[in-house]
C-alpha cells in the first residue's frame, strides 16, 4: 500500500485538503491509499526524549511507512523550507529502511513557486536515504484560491497535473518493486556472509 503523508500539523490545512484529493485520485485509478496526517501523530511526536526510542503511540505510523510501497509526501512551504515537525517525524523514521530503495514522489503547495523550495530540499533529504525519487513533481501554486470551502480543487490543470503524476507513479513504484527485492536479497545475502 502506498501512504500519503500531509506533511503540516495545522489545523484544517490545505495540505490535509490535497492529500485527500490525491487519495481521492488513487481510488478512481484503482488503489486505496491512507494518509498519514501529521497532525495526528503530533502529540506522540513528543512522547520520547530520546531519537530512536520512539513511544509506542508512534510505532504504526513509523510501521506504515517501513510497510509502505511508495510514499506520496504533500509539502506546503513555511518561511522558504518544509514544516518543523515534517522533518521532526522524518528524524525518527528508522534508517536506513525507512527510505532506501522506496518509491516516492512529492506535492508542493504554496504560494508564488508552489513550494518548490521545501520539496528540493526534501529530494536532498530522502535523496541522501537511497529513496527512489519520481521526477515528476507538482507545484501547486497560489493553493489557497484554487480550493474551495468543500476542499474540492478548481483548478482543471492541476487536476491534470496531479492524475498524471499518480499514473507515472504507481508504473514507477510497480517497476522498482522487483529492483528492491533484489536489493533486499543481496544486502541479506552479504549480511549472512
Amino acid at each position: 500500500m502506498k501512504y500519503i503523508i500531509a506533511g503540516t500539523d495545522r489545523p484544517d490545512s490545505n495540505t490535509l485538503k490535497v492529500s485527500k484529493i490525491i487519495q481521492g485520485i488513487y481510488k478512481d485509478l484503482g488503489e486505496a491509499v491512507e494518509i498519514i496526517d501529521l497532525k495526528e501523530l503530533k502529540q506522540h511526536l513528543h512522547d520520547d526524549i530520546h531519537y530512536g526510542k520512539p513511544s509506542e503511540a508512534l510505532q504504526p505510523y513509523l510501521g506504515k511507512v517501513l510497510a509502505s510501497d511508495g510514499l506520496i509526501v504533500v509539502c506546503p512551504e513555511y518561511n522558504g523550507s518544509m514544516p518543523g515537525i515534517l522533518k521532526y517525524f522524518i528524524d525518527h523514521l528508522k534508517f536506513p529502511e525507512s527510505f532506501e530503495y522506496r518509491p516516492v514522489c512529492f506535492v508542493g503547495l504554496g504560494a508564488m513557486f508552489g513550494a518548490l523550495r521545501p520539496v528540493e530540499h526534501l529530494q536532498g533529504v530522502f535523496g541522501y536515504r537511497n529513496a527512489f525519487i519520481f521526477p515528476e513533481r507538482v507545484f501547486m501554486m497560489n493553493v489557497f484560491k484554487i480550493i474551495n470551502a468543500e476542499g474540492q480543487l478548481t483548478d482543471e490543470l492541476m487536476k491534470s497535473l496531479l492524475v498524471k503524476q499518480a499514473k507515472g507513479f504507481q508504473k514507477f513504484a510497480e517497476a522498482l518493486k522487483a529492483y528492491k527485492l533484489d536489493a533486499n536479497s543481496f544486502i541479506e545475502s552479504k549480511k549472512s556472509t
